[in-house]
């Protein structure tokens, strides 16, 4: 499940930076809400961060309300989730300067961005769909590691995971999120191209699959 991923490439190829995305997962029928879902992908998706980081790694997520709010860990408070795993309330974006803290963010159409400073090596990791693209999470994610790291943005290197594109879907907050990296000021940034919609065989989709469907995982952490 957590196998290379030719798109995670330029991150990967960073010294000490390793970036990961668990796709759906095969076998595993899911037919309830989002609360359910997390449930059932809590034993995979566990097992998953075990084989990506290790089976004592300090594990971080946000809750994910479709917000703008980035959460710098660890130091931040948690709560419990219904999977009875722990969350940091009201957060769309993680980040961290710490070594050996495993980021993860799950999607089900909307965007995963993976951040990674290539001089200070802060990381990040958004949860960015419609609302959080119009929000503009990245702009306040790299606001946050400016203060936080000093990280500038030409020395970022950015991602944009698989999501839910046109004709599929009447926003294209794909393209706003390339062009909210380019007005950043991010050089080397990277989308996938993939559309979470189109090919149900490798991924979630909350739109196609009417809400009743599970989520993807993204990770990332630096050694």
């Amino acid at each position: 499940m957590t196998e290379a991923f030719p798109f995670l490439n330029p991150l990967n190829a960073i010294p000490g930076i390793h970036a990961g995305w668990v796709e759906r997962v095969q076998g595993l029928p899911i037919t309830g809400d989002r609360d359910e879902a997390m449930k059932q992908l809590k034993t995979p998706h566990t097992r998953a961060i075990h084989h990506f980081a290790g089976p004592h790694a300090a594990w971080w997520r946000a809750e994910q309300i479709h917000g703008t709010e980035v959460a710098v860990v660890p130091g931040s408070p948690q709560i419990l989730a219904t999977d009875g795993l722990p969350i940091v309330p009201g957060a769309d974006g993680l980040v961290t300067c710490q070594p050996g803290i495993v980021l993860t963010i799950y999607t089900a159409d909307c965007g995963a961005i993976w951040l990674c400073d290539r001089k200070t090596f802060a990381i990040g990791l958004l949860h960015s769909g419609k609302k959080g693209t119009e929000g503009e999470i990245l702009k306040k994610a790299l606001a946050t590691m400016a203060n936080h790291y000093g990280t500038q943005p030409q020395d970022v290197t950015a991602v944009l995971s698989p999501c839910i594109r046109p004709p599929h879907y009447e926003v294209d907050f794909a393209a706003d999120i390339a062009s909210q990296a380019r007005s950043a000021g991010i050089s080397d940034f990277h989308d996938c191209e993939l559309d979470t919609a189109a090919d149900l065989k490798r991924f979630y989709s909350y739109r196609r699959e009417m809400g009743k469907t599970g989520r993807m995982m993204a990770m990332i952490y630096r050694s």
